[in-house]
């Protein structure tokens, strides 16, 4: 089994079909399925062997795509890299992978350049020479066949609890993800996907970039999130599937340009990557007419795990259930299960599984005991077995031995109408342990005092859940796929301090 064997297939059915596309630089899957033969040609030609690892360090053009899978051709492994990473980064990334090459956009060519030499690695620029560049070997027309548990990608995770930790994604790990993905949403070669997400991270790579491939359908891909510049892109391309994160969903619905473009061909629209607030997705859906379904992955997870079904009850603010081949279950600290009603956290057995975290047995055996992969996320289920999440493990406020979800919190302060963006954390205490502190980004135009914010909340929830420390400001910080990085505002924020800010 190899992944690239799905772009094989869709390339002799609907070779003249639209592949990725990035504004008027567009490639057919014919085009797409030669340059990466010419790919997995030149890597062969440079002493490249099966399992050797290939970082990318592209943002979302249409190069990514004939690279990940040029490489996956050749048998090797594919590291993606995110294109804002600094030389020191970079060179974390080839170091720990052991990569041997890195091809980087010829726009980040120093740092790119800079960690490469750091870690001995050779640099690969991409420009619009790129297709030339591919022709000096020669095209190597067969897919070099692995095993199904072959490590096809290695997917960093975040770093949040120290260095950032390679997740081993098998071929069998990313070829079932995409038949699910494919079945649940029902992709077909007439869908046109929307490419926002960051390829580099594993929901625009799984869900997006290779369920596409595999069906025949367009991707058109945004390499930056704006939203003015993304509703242009929908209306233009005709973008039936959405898919981003919840502060993506929250742009559009508050950019004033809303309702001036016709994304009337949208038929459905994907959330994932963290929690989507119930008035964000309702107001979405009221807006632009499109049913949200809201979903739940990991990296560590190829990512699907579970999903509101289109032909099921939806049920706003859950993750839904399991997708096809998958196990979810709620264990306390100690890992036995808990009880109806309670909160425990989520493990998870299938097929999405990774195989490991690349040369860290210690930390792939704390993460996955007895075939279930323990995520560090809390929920609930209901008695229809539909999960709710209710914050990370590592998000959970204690304050003053009493445990305070920030979820939870963070969907009373979107009931405000001034409430564009928030996100509630934790502060030191010196007597309480943790206080309960909350960022705030208003709606353009709006306008909030945070003592009336921190008011309106005391109004409707427990004394010792409401934010003492409520700040108004201009933007939140976030990471490449829009989620938001709530350890910045940990490392900024403090009690004694409460002055207004940006992060």
């Amino acid at each position: 089994m190899n992944l690239a064997h799905n772009l094989t297939y869709t390339a002799r059915t609907h070779p003249a079909r639209p592949a990725v596309r990035l504004d008027d630089h567009a490639l057919t899957y014919e085009e797409l399925e030669e340059l990466c033969a010419r790919v997995a040609g030149w890597l062969r030609h440079n002493g490249h062997v099966p399992g050797d690892r290939i970082g990318l360090m592209l943002p979302n053009v249409p190069e990514f795509a004939a690279l990940a899978y040029g490489v996956l051709r050749a048998g090797c492994i594919v590291v993606p890299m995110n294109p804002l990473f600094k030389e020191r980064e970079v060179a974390y990334y080839l170091r720990d992978s052991g990569s041997k090459t890195l091809f980087a956009w010829h726009q980040v060519a120093q740092p790119a350049g800079d960690g490469a030499r750091q870690a001995g690695a050779e640099l690969v620029l991409v420009d619009e020479n790129f297709a030339e560049l591919m022709s000096s070997a020669a095209a190597a027309r067969e897919v070099v066949e692995r095993d199904d548990h072959d490590t096809a990608v290695i997917l960093y995770t975040s770093g949040t609890t120290g260095e950032p930790k390679g997740a081993e994604l098998t071929h069998a790990n990313l070829v079932r993800n995409v038949e699910v993905t494919q079945a649940l949403f029902s992709i077909t070669a007439d869908d046109v996907v929307f490419g926002g997400l960051p390829m580099f991270h594993v929901f625009g790579f799984t869900c997006a970039l290779n369920t596409a491939i595999r069906v025949g359908a367009a991707v058109t891909l945004v390499p930056r999130f704006e939203p003015a510049r993304v509703l242009k892109v929908l209306h233009r391309d005709h973008v039936t599937i959405f898919e981003g994160v919840p502060t993506m969903y929250a742009a559009l619905l508050h950019d004033p340009g809303r309702r001036t473009h016709d994304v009337s061909a949208l038929r459905l629209c994907v959330s994932g990557g963290a929690a989507l607030p119930v008035e964000v997705l309702r107001g979405f859906e009221r807006e632009f007419g499109c049913m949200i379904l809201e979903g739940y992955g990991l990296s560590e997870t190829s990512p699907v795990v579970s999903f509101n079904h289109p032909d099921r009850v939806r049920k706003p603010g859950s993750i839904g259930t399991p997708v096809s081949g998958v196990e979810m279950r709620l264990v306390d600290e100690q890992g036995t299960e808990a009880r109806p009603g309670e909160i425990g956290e989520i493990v998870v057995r299938g097929h999405n599984i990774m195989k490991s975290y690349w040369r860290r047995a210690d930390a792939t055996a704390a993460a996955i005991r007895d075939g279930w992969f323990h995520t560090g996320d809390l929920a609930r289920v209901d008695a229809d077995g539909y999960f709710f999440i209710v914050d990370r493990k590592k998000d959970l406020i204690i304050r003053g031995g009493y445990n305070v979800y920030p979820r939870e919190l963070e969907e009373v302060f979107h009931e405000h109408p001034a409430v564009a963006e928030v996100a509630v954390f934790g502060v030191p205490h010196p007597e309480l342990g943790e206080e309960v502190a909350a960022a705030v980004v208003l709606k353009p135009g709006a306008t909030a005092r945070a003592d009336e914010l921190r008011d309106y909340l005391k109004a409707q929830v427990a004394a010792y859940k409401y934010p003492r420390l409520v700040q108004l400001v201009e933007t939140l910080p976030k990471g490449p796929t829009g989620k938001l990085l709530k350890r910045e505002l940990r490392i900024s924020a403090s009690v004694s301090k409460p002055a207004a800010r940006s992060w």
